[in-house]
């Protein structure tokens, strides 16, 4: 491994606890912060040694491995991952996804069609738009801008990890730290753990400060980060990606070769 380690983090305010420490962990790396989507494209580029990438990509990547149990994930309502619908989930034949999305495109996209058996025409959603504003029967949100609650005139409104946790009983990880095969990962899993553990105790602090550029209130987001997510990949959460896997294979959203590893 390079001795400038380059680590590709979430700029969303899911991942703060995990990114917070970091520089302290990892004073030798370069730390470049974008949306899911492009660090995705980055680890697999080269751009990155390790990524917080979207869950969904660790499918996608052959050769992938999780490096770390830190991640985030939900068991219930992740408040910050919505389908808004102009039109009742059957009828829906167009789908506007989020330029963030790709976990949270691929969840939307299985359960309207194991559920509704849509599969709506797909649509981008350029992330300074405005949420409301989409030309399509529905759009997949997510990040900060899904937080706040949204005025508009919407038929519903999905929590799409309320929806994936009642309808399968299992947790959803959104995202995982990931290195490509080519990069060694001695000692990553112990620090990344560290950061994590080290940003939860600072967690009052991240609401503090994070709260007024999301728009919401210091309270909610503390509860939002304290109730909402969850930061480490357990049992419970490995059972919920090998179900995901399946069903992106199934539906050809990921390889039908397709692995990853636990580095554990």
């Amino acid at each position: 491994m390079r001795d400038n380690l380059r680590i590709g983090a979430v700029q969303y305010l899911n991942s703060k606890p995990l990114i917070e420490c970091l520089p302290d962990l990892f004073p030798e790396a370069e730390i470049v912060t974008d949306l899911p989507s492009r660090l995705a494209e980055g680890l697999s580029a080269g751009r990155f040694d390790v990524a917080l990438i979207p869950s969904v990509e660790t499918f996608r990547l052959a050769g992938a491995r999780v490096v770390s149990d830190a991640c985030v994930a939900c068991n219930g309502p992740v408040r910050s991952v919505k389908l808004f619908g102009r039109v009742a989930p059957e009828r829906i034949t167009t789908l506007a996804l989020d330029e963030g999305s790709r976990t949270s495109a691929a969840l939307a996209r299985i359960l309207l069609q194991e559920r509704f058996s849509v599969e709506p025409q797909l649509r981008p959603l350029p992330i300074g738009s405005a949420v409301a504003r989409f030309d399509a029967d529905a759009a997949v949100v997510i990040g900060d801008r899904a937080i706040p609650p949204v005025d508009g005139d919407f038929a519903f409104v999905w929590d799409l990890g309320a929806e994936w946790v009642d309808w399968t009983g299992l947790s959803f990880v959104f995202a995982m730290w990931t290195t490509g095969p080519q990069v060694a990962v001695e000692g990553l899993r112990a620090r990344f753990a560290e950061a994590r553990d080290r940003g939860i105790e600072r967690i009052r602090q991240i609401a503090c400060r994070e709260a007024p550029a999301v728009g919401i209130t210091e309270e909610d987001c503390l509860s939002y980060l304290q109730e909402a997510l969850v930061f480490r990949l357990g049992p419970r959460q490995r059972e919920g990606l090998q179900r995901f896997g399946r069903l992106a294979i199934a539906h050809g959203l990921a390889p039908q070769e397709a692995r990853f590893v636990f580095d554990d």
